[in-house]
């Protein structure tokens, strides 16, 4: 007996929340036509873009938006992220986010969850009732729990992710076929559960949009040959989350939302080559592959996207900035950067915002110092291998952005006046008359 087939043990308020990974909220409100569900959504309720955070990059992202608390309080900043005291590096998962997520509120409360292919969630919860863990993920069998979920999943074709070797190698047709299937195997997951289970927060990811993006946004912003499919892909999009919402019950408040904004990507700027050039970061070898292969005398470094650490002394095993120049240190990267000049004389860098000023918490111990946000085209990256331009031009055409993230519902009292992710959690809590305290968030309820 299914979620509307009995009689429910617990009477409260019920949310389903749906991501569309990387969606900016402009293509949707420029394309009415193309979106008539999220369209109608939003006339039954609201609709708005929202910022992402520092950095928007979706390994850091999730774990904001789930958790409503700063990279400095999840431990996770970005897709690599450093050891403390080391030059070592390693990308974060699940385990390693160090916040509540919103779904163990709702179980610590005595509400059930039930939550599908969220980035950044491997390994998958035991005391959450139906989980399949996203991004990241290993494989499917190690992502599912309960364990009888692998099965009936692999019947259906399910998939974590798209295949975006197909993309990164220029076979676009087989990668945007490929997205199709994974899209429309999330549909028929996400349905099947939400039908199914007996819950209180659904929480589902399509992250394949995210994907398709990367590959095809400037053909959408330039009208380039795959704009149409482009906008058929999201039509399917829309399509399924109109369904979606269709099978829920009217006392179930639905909720869309992105983690970051688009943009069309001109060029990949890689900050360390810079950094190298300018004189602010020495290798030991000519031969060289990673972070530890730094050399003493180097000043500063960078990790993907966009953050740049001081080799500071007592915080890096062999520091070479001392405590005593740190800010003015930091006051001279800062201004280099917002003079970093592309191809063309644009301005690179948009603004630098200075670590300590977004990121706090018990885990702030691996922040960067500064954080670069790009002026739009320019794809931040790092990289530590030998020799290449700065600015060159990968198979991708479509880049992250702070701005323009999107959110949707439609449930009326919900503001959507200068929000951000932070924002996501306290208002799914408050929608579903869940305490909490407000001070244990950087977001507020929007209800």
């Amino acid at each position: 007996m299914g979620l509307f087939d009995r009689l429910r043990g617990s009477d409260g308020p019920r949310v389903a929340f749906f991501g569309i990974d990387g969606v900016p909220f402009s293509l949707i409100d420029d394309h009415p036509e193309v979106f008539p569900e999220l369209t109608a959504m939003r006339t039954a309720g609201a609709g708005a873009a929202i910022d992402s955070i520092v950095p928007p990059e979706s390994s850091a992202c999730w774990p904001s938006l789930t958790t409503g608390v700063n990279p400095g309080s999840t431990g996770v900043y970005g897709f690599q992220d450093r050891e403390i005291g080391s030059y070592e590096t390693y990308v974060p998962i699940g385990r390693d986010v160090q916040a509540t997520r919103v779904w163990d509120r709702v179980t610590d409360a005595g509400r059930q969850a039930t939550v599908m292919n969220v980035p950044v969630t491997f390994p998958p919860q035991r005391e959450i009732q139906r989980m399949v863990s996203g991004f990241l993920s290993p494989g499917l069998e190690q992502a599912c729990h309960p364990a009888a979920l692998e099965q009936t999943l692999s019947e259906i074709g399910y998939r974590i992710d798209v295949n975006a070797t197909l993309g990164r190698d220029g076979d676009l047709e087989a990668f945007l076929a490929d997205a199709h299937e994974t899209l429309e195997r999330r549909y028929e997951a996400f349905d099947r559960y939400v039908t199914e289970d007996d819950w209180d927060l659904f929480f589902g990811v399509f992250m394949t949009t995210d994907r398709v993006n990367h590959f095809f946004f400037e053909d959408y912003e330039r009208d380039g040959e795959y704009y149409e499919e482009f906008l058929e892909f999201y039509g399917t999009v829309d399509t399924y989350l109109g369904k979606l919402r269709a099978a829920l019950p009217d006392d179930v408040t639905t909720i869309v939302a992105s983690d970051h904004g688009f943009t069309t990507l001109d060029y990949e700027v890689h900050l360390n080559r810079w950094l190298e050039r300018e004189g602010w970061l020495t290798f030991a070898t000519d031969d060289h592959e990673q972070l530890t292969d730094i050399a003493d005398e180097t000043r500063a470094y960078a990790l993907i996207p966009g953050r740049l650490y001081l080799n500071l002394e007592d915080r890096e095993p062999r520091g070479s900035v001392s405590r005593d120049v740190y800010r003015e240190t930091l006051a001279e990267l800062e201004m280099a950067l917002l003079d970093l000049e592309g191809p063309d004389g644009e301005q690179v860098i948009e603004r630098v915002v200075r670590g300590r000023e977004v990121f706090q918490g018990n885990h702030d111990a691996i922040a960067p110092d500064l954080v670069a946000l790009p002026t739009n085209g320019f794809d931040l990256k790092a990289g530590y291998g030998s020799g290449g331009p700065i600015f060159d031009r990968g198979p991708r055409n479509g880049m992250h952005t702070f701005e323009n993230a999107t959110l949707f519902t439609d449930n009326p009292q919900l503001d959507l006046t200068d929000v951000d992710l932070y924002d996501v959690t306290p208002t799914i809590l408050d929608l579903m008359e869940i305490e909490y305290d407000g001070e244990a968030f950087d977001g507020r309820s929007l209800v």
